[in-house]
């Protein structure tokens, strides 16, 4: 183990004992170190290289046409509470004669939200993200998320969810481009 783990497991530890636990109890003996493993996963995005994930799947292709890739099921952790939040999202984009490898899309949407994030900071980096590696005529993401923050505290609104979209180039230029790409999504 690294010392950063063992440091999240001492963490995990006292924030048992702070909130009135009692870490030696059965049921949580392994718990800090079960958290410190999750913290690691839900974490591994700011480890990601953008290099490794596309692994040169970006292709010269003459072709024009709309690909969305829609239902990519997420998951991040709220910046301010630390508490999940989770749901789809939906990317597309229009080819200036460069395609990437679909598996890519969702495997950027995971670096991204593999981090403490805002739901609209990560829609935002995903956009942003395929527009510098495509130089596409236009990029569309939509997501769709439910925010545990809403939902366990706070306002306590159980059937919230949030949408957020990044549409840039023709996506945002065109009513009739954003329009197509929004009835996929619909479907």
């Amino acid at each position: 183990m690294t010392e950063k783990f063992d440091q999240l497991e001492t963490n995990n530890r006292e924030l048992l004992e702070l909130i009135g636990e009692d870490p030696q109890r059965e049921g949580l003996v392994k718990t800090p170190n079960r958290v410190a493993r999750s913290w690691e996963f839900f974490s591994q995005g700011y480890h990601a290289n953008l290099g490794d994930i596309i692994n040169d799947a970006i292709f010269h292709e003459d072709c024009s046409e709309m690909v969305v890739v829609r239902d990519i099921e997420f998951f991040s952790m709220c910046e301010h509470h630390m508490i999940p939040f989770f749901g789809r999202a939906h990317v597309g984009y229009l080819p200036n004669q460069k395609v990437i490898g679909l598996s890519k899309i969702p495997r950027i949407v995971d670096m991204f939200a593999r981090r403490l994030q805002l739901q609209e900071r990560l829609t935002s980096q995903i956009a942003n993200t395929l527009e510098e590696v495509l130089d596409p005529v236009g990029v569309a993401v939509v997501m769709e998320g439910r925010h545990l923050c809403m939902q366990m505290r706070g306002v306590e609104k159980q059937n919230s969810f949030a949408s957020t979209s990044a549409m840039l180039g023709q996506f945002r230029k065109s009513a009739e481009t954003r329009s197509e790409s929004l009835s996929i999504i619909r479907k």
